[in-house]
């Protein structure tokens, strides 16, 4: 069965809402990674010498709520994604009413993660010039700035795809819940009914 041309829309924009929750997740792993699974965000770095040292880090349930959180709905834009291929292939699978109300609630829920995620990648992230700075010990922070850019970046996209998903998401709830009158006479449509059956009616002058 072919999928409405709206939920196709809606599905190409889960596939690029998948990429960037992978590469945000990633990206935030990563750096927790050189820093020893410690979080840098929002963290304290003291200048000894020539090298910077992090010396006060975050709590790490920070960075595994946004690595978690962008980790778990990028899972989720895959797996609907490969549902609905399946479905639209092989079965013959509607979404219904209540299917819609969900998948409203579930972005809703995903945007308010994603922009809590964004905020707290945009302010706890340092400045630049720390990542030209050597970090004790060696090898710590590698290329730690370009990494959280790449998350934030990725998290304001997937904001904004998360956003118009739910926008396509309420046209099509408005569109099912708006009721159909049934034809009447004197309609164009059901004038063109009878004619097709009965063949156009004869005026008389």
């Amino acid at each position: 069965m072919a999928l409405p041309w709206l939920q196709r829309v809606e599905l190409a924009l889960f596939a690029a809402a998948f990429l960037c929750g992978a590469v945000a997740a990633a990206a935030l792993t990563r750096t927790q990674g050189s820093f020893s699974g410690r979080c840098p965000l929002y963290g304290v770095a003291t200048l000894n010498g020539s090298s910077l040292a992090l010396s006060h880090p975050s709590a790490p349930s920070l960075c595994y709520f946004v690595a978690g959180a962008s980790g778990l709905l990028a899972l989720y834009c895959l797996l609907l994604l490969l549902f609905w291929i399946y479905s639209s292939c092989i079965e013959d699978c509607h979404r219904g009413s209540i299917g819609l109300r969900i998948a409203l609630a579930i972005s809703a829920i995903a945007i308010f993660l994603v922009l809590v995620s964004a905020c707290i990648l945009r302010f706890g992230t340092s400045c630049s010039e720390a990542q030209k700075i050597p970090w004790r010990p060696p090898g710590t922070a590698l290329q730690f700035y370009s990494n959280l850019h790449n998350a934030e970046t990725s998290s304001w996209v997937n904001l904004v795809l998360w956003c118009v998903v739910l926008v396509l998401q309420v046209v099509q709830w408005k569109s099912e819940a708006t009721p159909h009158r049934p034809l009447e006479r004197g309609d164009p449509e059901w004038s063109s009914e009878t004619d097709a059956l009965f063949g156009p009616r004869l005026s008389h002058s």
